[in-house]
């Protein structure tokens, strides 16, 4: 009786590890990591700290080539929506001291990231 327990208990932490949530990035993420941004991307000027930091934690989050495709995705479809400047867009890395594999555009191909 006490090795079924064990074995029981066992396979419930195993289970544990396997029911991970989701860790992918997602256009909620996106959103809130960009939306100190949208003044910027929208009228210029200088882009703020948060919107800086915004951007830096975003990746952080996008590692692998999908996080990058989703959230490029997520972006352009928040640029469309909030008529995003391209080139205030393509400027912000820049200004923020951030270099990073997720263009924010209304035109990008996302599926083209590697």
């Amino acid at each position: 009786m006490k090795g079924v327990v064990i074995f029981v208990l066992t396979m419930l932490v195993i289970a544990e590890f396997m029911v991970q949530p989701n860790e992918a990035i997602n256009c909620h993420d996106v959103g809130g990591l960009l939306e100190p941004c949208l003044g910027f991307l929208t009228g210029g000027g200088i882009p703020s700290l948060e919107c800086c930091r915004g951007l830096n934690t975003l990746k952080d989050k996008t590692p692998s080539t999908v996080d990058k495709q989703v959230a490029c995705t997520c972006a352009q479809l928040a640029a469309v929506k909030y008529k995003v400047v391209d080139v205030f867009a393509k400027a912000l890395p820049g200004l923020c001291g951030v270099t990073i594999d997720v263009p924010i555009s209304t035109t990008f191909n996302c599926s083209t990231i590697k």
